[in-house]
């Protein structure tokens, strides 16, 4: 395989370093040290707060994707640790406060809605999570689906859901353990190699060497799970051989 493309689906955890959000072409995001460790390159399609089932209508509705897909040689879902956070008000709620108007009653509402958020997280023990785990399977399995459709052998993998001490969610992870056992047990079925992210990134953000916010990583996280990433890809490109991309 010759200078591998990687087309990468993710949330904010891969473009946020220890300071906040950076451009997809800073080299110390982990994608772009797993490709560089490939000897290629890494195109990412992301969003801050973005679960699977926007992976999924980001791959049905963004062109982008749709010119990138022929020429990828691996396919990368860093997408299931947002779905897993408490969500205590709806996210069609959440999302709409932006689209608030005048100006001063959406920042009124938003930063109540930021004081509360902790509190009902607790209070609601982490319940509900921004996204069941059963949907967050089905938008995964759909994703899987229609990109096999159009590439049979094209690699791709994904990532269990990470951890975080974040004070905005009230350090609450409730939903996390079973989110991550129904991930595990479709990547079984479905033959989509999985990274265990909090093996690899745990001690980094438990122990409070990443983002203040308790939720993104360091540079130091970003290149373990670089390195973990690229062990992981690597058997499946070799796998697959040269001209796997058509």
């Amino acid at each position: 395989m010759v200078s591998p493309r990687l087309l990468v689906l993710a949330d904010s955890l891969s473009f946020h370093g220890p300071d906040g959000p950076h451009p997809a072409d800073d080299k110390r995001l982990w994608l772009n040290i797993t490709a560089e460790a490939l000897g290629g390159s890494a195109e990412l399609f992301a969003g801050f707060g973005w679960n699977a089932r926007d992976a999924w209508w980001s791959l049905v509705g963004d062109p982008r994707i749709w010119a990138e897909l022929p020429h990828a040689d691996a396919v990368v879902l860093a997408v299931g640790s947002m779905d897993t956070l408490p969500s205590p008000l709806p996210t069609y709620l959440r999302t709409g406060l932006r689209y608030l108007r005048p100006d001063g009653v959406r920042r009124v509402l938003r930063g109540a809605y930021l004081a509360a958020q902790p509190k009902l997280a607790v209070a609601l023990r982490g319940k509900p999570a921004v996204l069941p785990s059963k949907l967050t399977v089905r938008y995964l399995d759909d994703i899987v689906e229609a990109i096999r459709a159009l590439r049979p052998s094209l690699p791709i993998v994904g990532m269990l859901p990470g951890v975080h001490r974040a004070a905005s969610y009230g350090y609450v992870h409730t939903a996390r353990a079973a989110a991550a056992a129904a991930m595990a047990s479709w990547a079984q079925r479905a033959d989509v190699p999985l990274l265990d992210l909090p093996a690899v990134i745990g001690p980094h953000v438990l122990g409070g060497h990443g983002n203040p916010d308790g939720m993104h990583w360091g540079w130091e996280g970003h290149a373990g799970v670089g390195a973990a990433m690229a062990e992981l890809i690597t058997p499946l490109l070799a796998k697959a051989g040269p001209g796997a991309a058509t």
